[in-house]
């Protein structure tokens, strides 16, 4: 749990580092634009102050004056897109827009309305033009969204990179979870070989002692199922055979099985199979008990000793089966409903956390389901759905 705990303030310390470098790179880039921004007003208004003295000055002054730094000023200008307007407030030429659009007195009309609306305010003169409205170069608007189009393709970036990283991973720890389970049923196959010969031994050495036979019986029940829990593991990372079988059956299987290890101040309350119509689902009967007995034993501990544990079986819709198991135990906080699946994550002291790990491919990868956690309260319990395909009989 703790390792769980260190991820989420990694994540946390991450996004915040991360926040901070958009911040500083959006603020950086606001203040080179505003910069930009006012150089690009005192072009426009030199250009208007040149464009103004040229076009006003009389014969006198265009023979005795030099104008070329004049012409200067108004060439020098290439990007900022400008809109000379009249006293009627008639458009009477563009420049920057284009060499056709500079002409384009439609066009004109258009760009001087979105001007008004959202540009700056125009420069007021007199002799050749009334008004002159400009809006930003081409380059400072691009300037203003390029960090968010760099955020954009780095945080794809990012995205795409974590992602074949997450599957690269997951990928490694299923098949360091197929070994493990692999070579723990082989390591588990040869006691309870030698166990099963020491039973058949016993049943031969006083077959007639009801005492002897009595512990012969259950130590070979206690194998048979340490072997059905060897050919669970050994099922693991290979595709298992699916049946057809009553899910009420099944269910009733696993409720008696466990009941009888569990403390007497809990109850069971699952649907009798007599009771109901049969519901058919096609699972591996030795793995979805697996997943079952596991989420009865996390009731259990979450009970305490006491307490009841329920199971309910419902279609969502016609190809869809969903079974309901719930306590009345302490519950699970809602931010830990996903980690609960994680593997590692536990909060017994003795605990691998695994199980639900397990389960969850288990019913995900070998029979096309999916498990979850529905619902959860603190002191009043938690409900897991698991969902199967029904399996209709043709």
């Amino acid at each position: 749990m703790e390792l769980y705990q260190q991820k989420s303030r990694w994540k946390f310390y991450l996004a915040i580092i991360g926040a901070a470098i958009v911040l500083l790179s959006v603020w950086f880039t606001n203040s080179l634009t505003t910069r930009l921004e006012k150089e690009e007003q005192n072009k426009v208004r030199l250009y208007f102050l040149a464009l103004e003295m040229t076009t006003n000055a009389d014969d006198e002054q265009l023979n005795n004056c030099d104008f070329t730094l004049h012409g200067e000023v108004i060439n020098a200008n290439t990007t900022i897109p400008i809109i000379l307007v009249d006293d009627a407030g008639a458009v009477m030429e563009g420049r920057n827009f284009g060499e056709q659009r500079d002409t384009n007195i439609l066009f004109l009309q258009q760009e001087l309305a979105t001007i008004k609306r959202y540009g700056h305010k125009p420069l007021e003169g007199v002799g050749y033009a009334r008004y002159i409205y400009y809006k930003e170069s081409r380059i400072l608007t691009l300037l203003k969204y390029l960090p968010y189009i760099q955020f954009l393709l780095i945080a794809a970036f990012i995205a795409i990179g974590y992602i074949g990283f997450s599957a690269t991973r997951r990928a490694e720890q299923n098949r360091v979870w197929v070994g493990m389970a692999k070579e723990t049923a082989h390591q588990l196959g040869t006691p309870i070989s030698a166990m099963m010969a020491w039973i058949e031994h016993l049943r031969s050495f006083k077959p007639d002692d009801a005492d002897t036979m009595m512990v012969v019986d259950e130590l070979n029940k206690d194998v048979d199922r340490l072997r059905l829990v060897a050919e669970r593991f050994s099922k693991i990372g290979s595709t298992p055979e699916l049946e057809r079988v009553n899910i009420y059956e099944q269910l009733e299987k696993c409720r008696n099985y466990m009941q009888k290890r569990a403390p007497r101040k809990v109850t069971f309350d699952f649907p009798e199979e007599a009771d109901y119509q049969p519901i058919y689902v096609s699972i591996n009967a030795p793995l979805f008990d697996w997943v079952i007995e596991n989420l009865l034993r996390n009731a259990l501990d979450a009970l305490d000793g006491k307490g009841e544990i329920l199971a309910n079986v419902y279609r969502i819709d016609d190809e869809m089966v969903a079974i309901d198991i719930s306590d009345t135990g302490k519950g699970i906080p809602a931010n830990k409903f996903k980690t609960v699946f994680e593997p590692g994550y536990t909060t017994k002291k003795r605990g691998w956390g695994l199980g639900l790990s397990l389960a969850k491919r288990i019913i995900e990868s070998y029979h096309n389901g999916k498990i979850f956690v529905k619902k959860s309260t603190a002191n009043e319990g938690t409900t897991f759905t698991i969902r199967l395909p029904e399996h209709h009989s043709n």
